[in-house]
């Protein structure tokens, strides 16, 4: 029997990596108010990478959850929120272009780690029945020391102010990653081992979310 497999973001990054891995998501954004939720954390001193990328991916599968239960049973929702860790504060998406520049020229030459938090729930027939994992993967980041003229030819192009960390290892920015320690999927926004071992602890196995393939 084929899972459905819920992805609870608008990432077509994620959803290529689900996609290439021969699994066809459906497609649902959370709608979460991030900056609610880490107000939150902020408020209850849970302020690091690995708290705020946790508790979004927690936030955003709970929300989808609650959407899709009744036109979906027996689906399995996967929400995931990506940070990078430098000097052990939270990146997300940059504020603006002057935010995104700051931002590089302090990672050029330097290793950050990406986080991404992810959570899995198979849906019940309540939010009570539901079973729920979470956990986050994270790869260390080594960046290229590049000079002030390419990091604002970079920013220019816009890429970097729609990114977790305002980088890409799978677009423009890549050239700019000296390398990776770790998953690069993770990078890009999904740990497909990860995913996978979240899955297996909930009784599925992976083979069962492709779709119109031999088993």
């Amino acid at each position: 029997m084929t899972v459905t497999l819920v992805l609870a973001s608008s990432s077509p990054a994620r959803r290529a990596l689900l996609r290439a891995a021969g699994v066809e998501p459906v497609v649902r954004v959370s709608g979460v108010d991030e900056a609610a939720v880490e107000a939150g954390l902020t408020a209850v001193g849970r302020t690091s990478p690995l708290d705020v990328c946790q508790a979004l991916a927690v936030a955003k599968a709970e929300a989808v959850a609650d959407d899709v239960r009744r036109e979906l049973p027996g689906a399995v929702v996967v929400a995931c929120d990506s940070v990078l860790d430098l000097d052990g504060v939270a990146l997300g998406k940059p504020a603006d272009a002057a935010d995104a520049v700051a931002r590089w020229r302090a990672m050029r030459g330097r290793d950050g780690v990406l986080r991404t938090g992810h959570t899995v729930v198979r849906l019940g027939a309540t939010r009570q029945d539901d079973d729920e994992l979470s956990a986050v993967a994270s790869t260390v980041v080594r960046f290229a020391d590049l000079d002030d003229a390419t990091i604002d030819a970079y920013v220019a192009t816009g890429e970097p102010l729609q990114v977790a960390g305002a980088f890409t290892l799978d677009g423009l920015g890549g050239p700019f990653v000296d390398g990776v320690d770790g998953d690069p999927a993770n990078v890009v926004g999904l740990s497909l081992p990860l995913l996978r071992r979240l899955l297996a602890e909930l009784g599925i196995p992976w083979t069962t979310l492709w779709a119109d393939r031999a088993r």
